[in-house]
């Protein structure tokens, strides 16, 4: 199992360094000059060749990326050309904000999603999965931004209950977020936990399982749900992913000072080492969080755990 954690971590090297060439190569290429952007009404030829010397921006691109690279391995995330500190220190401030806004949003997903989904499952003619299909597919089709804005209007604006934006109000600060934030893919977990639970309870040994006078309770919590889980697990640890990114236009949308809104920011301002400091943090987090699916499918399947010790998963 440790070998096996180890190789993947390992292997997130050469993805990271795919990225930051990708991204890296489209922000070089992009017409305008850094410096003005840096120096702003300072902006002069003169001052423009001495920034550039001062950054390394005079460099082929080849050694500037390699430059970039070493840096980051020592753990220097370079100077925001903008906000003229350590990209490090802005990360710090705002990467916080971002992780609650996604891990309030995640235990929204599956607190909701997977329960209705089940319960969906044994019932699977009523009304309440009638119901729960329909509100899925509405789920679904509702883009982040819009449905962001209509929980403002009426939660904040008509009735006033919860604030509008920002982070000042503690946790009634996440709520309207991480719904925004969260429906989408509670919705599309809803519906994978229900098809995967249909699958489940039509197999042979359910149907054995009730035959020998086993609880309604064990044939779908004990013998059903483990052997359904599985697809589940699959789409939260990939909505994870989802998440961090639409966490660009939930920040947006509510004013949450965090790594998505300093992402459009640097992008929009053409901030190279902000830039590529969220990108790489982003696609950090979504590497660990699929190691993390990959290892809990070893703690529910013990078929799994015993390919890890004979060292047949990759």
């Amino acid at each position: 199992m440790i070998k096996y954690v180890l190789g993947r971590l390992l292997a997130l090297i050469p993805v990271v360094l795919a990225l930051i060439f990708v991204v890296f190569t489209i922000l070089y290429f992009v017409p305008g000059d850094p410096t003005y952007i840096i120096l702003g009404n300072e902006y002069t030829p003169e001052s423009s060749a001495k920034v550039a010397a001062e950054l390394g921006l005079n460099k082929p691109f080849f050694v500037q990326f390699f430059n970039y690279v070493v840096d980051l391995a020592r753990g220097n995330f370079g100077t925001s050309y903008i906000y003229k500190i350590p990209v490090g220190d802005l990360l710090a401030a705002r990467f916080p904000n971002t992780l609650k806004v996604v891990f309030t949003a995640m235990v929204f997903c599956v607190a909701l999603g997977v329960p209705i989904g089940i319960y969906s499952a044994t019932k699977p003619n009523s009304f309440f999965s009638n119901l729960t299909m329909i509100g899925g597919l509405l789920g679904v089709s509702f883009p982040i931004f819009f449905l962001g804005l209509l929980l403002i209007l009426l939660f904040s604006v008509v009735l006033g209950w919860l604030p509008n934006g920002g982070m000042d109000a503690g946790f009634k600060s996440l709520i309207l977020p991480a719904i925004a934030l969260g429906t989408n893919y509670m919705a599309n977990i809803m519906r994978i936990t229900r098809s995967s639970m249909l699958e489940s309870i039509r197999q042979d040994f359910i149907r054995t399982a009730k035959a020998k006078g086993v609880s309604s309770h064990d044939v779908i919590y004990k013998h059903a749900l483990p052997n359904a889980i599985m697809p589940t697990i699959t789409v939260i640890g990939m909505d994870i992913g989802f998440l961090l990114g639409g966490a660009v236009l939930t920040e947006t949308v509510f004013s949450i000072s965090g790594t998505g809104r300093m992402l459009v920011d640097s992008i929009n301002q053409r901030d190279t080492p902000a830039v590529l400091s969220c990108l790489v943090v982003m696609a950090l987090c979504v590497a660990i969080s699929s190691l993390i699916v990959d290892l809990i499918y070893a703690y529910i399947d013990p078929r799994i755990k015993a390919q890890y010790k004979a060292g047949r998963v990759h």
